[in-house]
């Protein structure tokens, strides 16, 4: 299993089924998301931690992704109590071939991340499936500032060491379930200011705050780097306090 793919425990006030049922029957999805690195100008770590988690967002908030949208039934299929996120890397020509496949591609400061719709856990596009899952491992040049007031910001577990790919798949996860959590309201305002987020890891002290304050919280299933239910991430939106 790749160091890079995660899967996400919902909490029990998310809306998808932690009990078992017919869905676990069914077959598992995947969500693909590939972060261009080229040898020349590697992305800071922070920034495609922001960017991952954004890219989540763009595809949940994606009209494809709704109703009858050509991607609604694949991300429906997905979001069940496994919310499965693999990260894979590109350059040069796999990222212009991964570019032309369908999908959305976001941009950080400097980062670039493409999402895809999800796919069968063993049905990947090819010019996907041959990606390389190493090589993920990111620095940030300098420590990133504080959040600016009023920004949702995903919290990392400091006593955690994870690759940039897990950390990334991570941060995927903590925005996807502030985003269940907001009404449709709260989701216009964070859609109409452009989605802004941080991701910084918390000082000790404040992890614990953090993980008894109510608020969103992923806890890892263990597949890969990880103990079965670590505390990664804790997703704190302003408009869940």
């Amino acid at each position: 299993m790749s160091t890079d793919e995660t899967t996400a425990i919902a909490p029990e006030n998310s809306p998808v089924r932690l009990e078992p049922s017919a869905r676990d029957q069914a077959p598992q999805y995947v969500l693909p998301l590939v972060v261009r690195i080229e040898r020349a100008a590697p992305p800071a770590r922070t920034d495609a931690l922001e960017t991952a988690a954004r890219a989540v967002l763009v595809l949940l908030d994606d009209e494809r992704s709704a109703g009858e949208g050509e991607w609604a039934r694949a991300v429906r299929d997905w979001q069940d109590a496994r919310i499965r996120k693999v990260v894979r890397r590109a350059r040069g020509a796999e990222w212009r071939r991964a570019e032309a496949l369908d999908g959305v591609t976001v941009t950080g400061k400097g980062a670039e991340v493409r999402v895809f719709p999800p796919v069968p856990l063993d049905g990947w596009p090819k010019d996907l499936a041959k990606l390389q899952v190493s090589g993920t491992d990111l620095d940030d040049p300098e420590p990133p500032a504080d959040p600016e007031p009023g920004v949702p910001v995903l919290w990392l577990n400091p006593g955690l060491e994870m690759s940039a790919g897990k950390a990334m798949a991570q941060a995927g996860h903590g925005a996807q379930l502030a985003w269940w959590e907001l009404t449709g309201d709260q989701r216009a305002a964070w859609r109409e200011a452009g989605l802004p987020l941080a991701v910084r890891t918390a000082a000790p002290g404040q992890w614990r705050d953090l993980v008894a304050s109510g608020l969103p919280l992923v806890r890892d299933a263990g597949f890969t780097e990880i103990a079965p239910g670590s505390c990664t991430v804790v997703a704190d939106h302003p408009a869940l306090r």
